[in-house]
């Protein structure tokens, strides 16, 4: 079986996470990395682990020419830019097979329709990067849970949670560039993943239809003058004038097209989880069984005393966003597998060969999008948003949360 050719755009922390992922992945090799950030450090470590020999490009569309697919991890503010560089390049002869983004697969619903628009203009396959729904937590407690699903129904209630001290980048805490807060930065996964665990096995992922969501976005923590203070020192963003979410947290109602049976999925998110660093928390709730994850439940743990803290460079080498370098910490032995990237990265090898779509395509994408940009909606007008009302789904096409135009003072300090 022939490998599949990875040419990479973005080459930050999501670039190199899947890059360890893909240590364990068949059948795929980095051959081709965007010349910009930090791309000669990820070309290297490609060549050490024995990920491919890449080469690196000046631009995206001399890339198309030296690889099966194009993966897009680069910040939310350059997507669709590439991607239409991408389907130019196409359109002009590149042999590329299929296009892979990382979420979200847009800041709003029209930029995230436009990238679909572009890769199936130019007969694209197309991979949406969601990796908690390819975590083995997740999925094999799914499985384990059948024999009772099948006897007593499907979840009823699904909640989940991932939350950090907040971002790495600049960029992510600027709302205009990033699309809003924690609740376009990682709602999206909860949301998405609510979804998932509440689809009963064996329909397609968007199985389910969304039919209200109600939102409360705040600033708790990120808003106070002394952290406002920090912000502006680190990354130059000012909370003061332009605040995004650093909390949310809310509630999606689908039905079951077939049943008309009604499921809910709580989502909470925050950049302001001060303890031992990322924490992604999922449970769900069915007649007479139940499902349980936490990500900071972990085989391995280590102490650190106070003196010997001083020995420690990076608290990150234990868990992505730890913020603890002393006390008890959970250390995990294979971070990115428990999180989903290799699994993600295996479904695209094999649907990619196949000349098929991954699991999750671009049209998910925009699905996940909607249901975000509904969750601000509903925020803003402090309601509950009805789905099934045609005025708002038409709304949501060119809709723009008042925190993403950079006017999150209205809704966060009112």
């Amino acid at each position: 079986m022939k490998a599949l050719k990875i040419g990479i755009v973005g080459s930050g922390f999501i670039g190199k996470f899947l890059a360890v992922a893909m240590k364990q992945v068949r059948h795929i090799e980095i051959s081709a990395i965007y010349k910009r950030g930090e791309a000669e450090e990820l070309a290297k470590y490609a060549k050490e682990n024995g990920l491919g020999n890449p080469e690196l490009f000046n631009t995206v569309s001399e890339m198309c020419n030296h690889c099966d697919a194009i993966a897009i991890y680069s910040p939310n503010y350059t997507r669709l830019a590439i991607m239409e560089e991408i389907a130019d390049a196409v359109q002009k002869g590149a042999p590329l097979k299929g296009v892979i983004c990382e979420k979200p697969l847009g800041r709003t619903v029209a930029e995230a329709q436009k990238m679909v628009d572009l890769a199936r203009g130019a007969n694209l396959l197309t991979a949406y990067y969601e990796n908690q729904l390819h975590m083995k937590a997740v999925n094999n407690a799914l499985d384990q849970l059948r024999p009772q699903q099948e006897v007593m129904g499907s979840f009823t209630l699904a909640r989940s949670t991932e939350e950090h001290a907040g971002p790495h980048n600049a960029w992510f805490w600027n709302p205009a560039q990033q699309g809003g807060g924690v609740l376009s930065d990682m709602g999206c996964h909860s949301i998405a993943v609510c979804r998932h665990i509440l689809t009963p096995h064996g329909k397609s992922p968007t199985f389910l239809e969304p039919v209200a969501v109600q939102c409360d976005t705040s600033l708790l923590k990120w808003g106070q003058p002394k952290y406002r203070k920090q912000l502006k020192e680190k990354f130059g963003v000012d909370y003061a004038e332009t605040p995004a979410e650093d909390f949310v947290t809310g509630i999606i109602t689908f039905k079951n097209p077939e049943t008309g049976q009604l499921v809910k999925g709580q989502f909470t998110n925050s950049w302001m989880y001060d303890k031992q660093g990322l924490r992604l928390s999922m449970d769900a709730l069915g007649p007479g069984y139940a499902m349980e994850i936490n990500s900071l439940i972990s085989p391995s743990e280590i102490f650190i005393g106070d003196e010997a803290a001083e020995g420690v460079a990076d608290a990150e080498l234990a868990m992505e966003k730890s913020t603890a370098s002393r006390g008890l910490l959970p250390v995990h032995p294979n971070e990115a597998d428990l999180y989903g990237y290799g699994t993600e990265q295996q479904d695209v090898v094999h649907s990619f060969l196949n000349g098929k779509d991954a699991f999750l395509n671009w049209e998910f994408g925009v699905e996940v999008s909607k249901l975000v940009q509904a969750a601000y909606l509903a925020a803003e007008k402090g309601v509950t948003i009805d789905l099934t009302d045609q005025n708002i789904q038409e709304e949501l096409k060119t809709y723009k949360s008042l925190i993403a135009q950079g006017k999150g003072a209205d809704v966060l300090f009112s």
